[in-house]
């Protein structure tokens, strides 16, 4: 099969030390022969946050219109795409099927801007299995959580702040 240069492979994984705790994410991107490796981290999150952060990030490294596979070992993710929940929330205004509200609606709505240019298909991986990209970017991935001087996640610490504040 030839792919155009608007073709992409890309593998993410997130995680964190605790949860809620430091987090990180890793990034694997494959166009052609070119190989891409990216990773960051915060200070305080969750393991989802990073999940959707590392597809965000990874996405955003990539051209309109382009053709993606995103691999990943979270379902979160990637349920959360292939079985259209973010979809849902998204026209229920954050709302999910119970009437409660969204989690990660700041990642979500970012996530689902990038797919809306972008033809991404989304593939669950099983994680520590022994696929070299998941695990360099396990490894990726926790080498940013373990970084010094983490920047906050506004997203998740204002989000925590609010709420604590209505209590």
């Amino acid at each position: 099969m030839i792919r155009s240069q608007n073709d992409y492979t890309i593998y993410t994984d997130g995680g964190c030390i605790g949860n809620p705790g430091p987090g990180g994410y890793g990034i694997v991107i494959l166009r052609g022969k070119d190989r891409k490796e990216l990773s960051g981290g915060y200070r305080l999150t969750t393991n989802n946050r990073m999940e959707l952060m590392a597809a965000i990030v990874a996405l955003g490294e990539t051209r309109e219109n382009s053709t993606i596979t995103l691999y990943s070992d979270s379902r979160y993710l990637v349920d959360g795409m292939t079985k259209g929940w973010a979809e849902s929330w998204r026209a229920n205004k954050w709302r999910k099927s119970n009437k409660r509200k969204a989690i990660n609606v700041d990642l979500w709505k970012i996530l689902l801007s990038l797919c809306d240019d972008r033809k991404v298909t989304f593939v669950w991986v099983e994680g520590h299995a022994g696929n070299k990209e998941n695990e360099r970017c396990d490894k990726l991935s926790i080498k940013a959580a373990s970084q010094h001087g983490l920047p906050a996640d506004a997203g998740y610490e204002g989000e925590n702040t609010r709420q604590s504040e209505l209590f």
